[in-house]
């Protein structure tokens, strides 16, 4: 098995934020999923690379970060990891939930290893998760294009793309962040 056929993870979540500052724009509440097959020199989140590290993924846990989303000073969830594209068992069943409880109200913003360019033309499960998502930054984290003060990315590689307008326009389009 690779890193390409690894879809869903072993169902748990490492961390839950009810207010993130820092993961997105304006207050969101993130979740950071379990299980990193990219194991990135320098990686943050180290611990969230173990598929088995924290808690079990399950209703209550569901039920409790779309409640985290619920008041209006929060504008949307983040999924960030471990690897949200290798946990789609996860985070797919996050983002649907999420979107039939507020629809376009609040936005979706992930993190991933996997290339933007990847994940459109790819696996059928991935794409679908693409579809649900708004803002994606993508490319792993690589410790030598490291800059402290880019905004919610680490490194010179990876992109902040505006996913929506990207597979509507069948090309990358960079989101602009405000």
């Amino acid at each position: 098995m690779t890193i390409l056929d690894l879809i869903n993870g072993q169902g748990y979540i490492a961390r839950i934020e009810s207010q993130s500052f820092v993961d997105g724009e304006g207050v969101r509440c993130s979740i950071y999923v379990s299980g990193c097959p990219f194991a990135c020199k320098g990686c943050y989140n180290k611990a969230a690379q173990n598929f088995r590290y924290g808690e079990r993924f399950n209703e209550e846990v569901l039920e409790e970060i779309l409640e985290n989303c619920a008041p209006d000073y929060i504008d949307g969830l983040s999924i960030l990891g471990g690897e949200p594209f290798c946990n789609l068992d996860t985070t797919l069943r996050c983002v649907r939930a999420f979107r039939q409880r507020f629809g376009n109200s609040k936005t979706i913003w992930v993190w991933s290893g996997f290339l933007f360019e990847y994940l459109a033309s790819g696996n059928s499960e991935r794409r679908a998760f693409l579809e649900l998502i708004d803002v994606l930054v993508d490319g792993p984290f690589m410790a030598h294009l490291y800059r402290s003060n880019l905004p919610y990315k680490g490194s010179l590689n990876q992109r902040i793309i505006d996913v929506q307008a990207s597979l509507t326009n069948q090309h990358l389009c960079e989101y602009i962040t405000t």
